[in-house]
């Protein structure tokens, strides 16, 4: 598995911008896709947004549609999660995921088979 750690977390007013990212333990060009998932508590972990494996394609979840940007570096081994506009609603666990078997961004978390340790994000209205 790879070793996955986040950093950029933090409180933020509304309307204001964070960047996380996800650094790996090897080279991420040789693993696949890669996503950030959140979650609150009593609530299922929720996708957020996902890149391919070499970071020509991404999807997202459509309430961060048009505020989110996921990006990777593989020549760093980092994925980033741009997150502008912030909104209190955003407030959870951010996670990073990489995928071993899906080139190509996916939605479900079972395809993940890493995770970081998670990075706060709080949003104050």
């Amino acid at each position: 598995q790879v070793q996955l750690v986040e950093s950029g977390g933090g409180l933020v007013q509304a309307g204001g911008s964070l960047r996380l990212s996800c650094a790996a333990s090897e080279r991420t060009f040789r693993v696949g896709a890669m996503g950030w998932f959140r979650q609150v508590p009593g609530k299922e972990r929720e996708f957020v947004g996902s890149v391919s494996r070499l970071g020509g394609r991404t999807e997202y979840l459509d309430s961060v549609k048009g505020r989110f940007t996921i990006s990777r570096d593989n020549a760093k081994n980092t994925v980033y999660l741009q997150m502008n506009n912030l909104k209190p609603e955003d407030t959870a666990v951010y996670y990073c995921g990489a995928s071993e078997s899906n080139d190509l961004p996916t939605t479900t978390a079972a395809d993940y088979t890493s995770w970081g340790q998670g990075s706060q994000v709080t949003v104050s209205s």
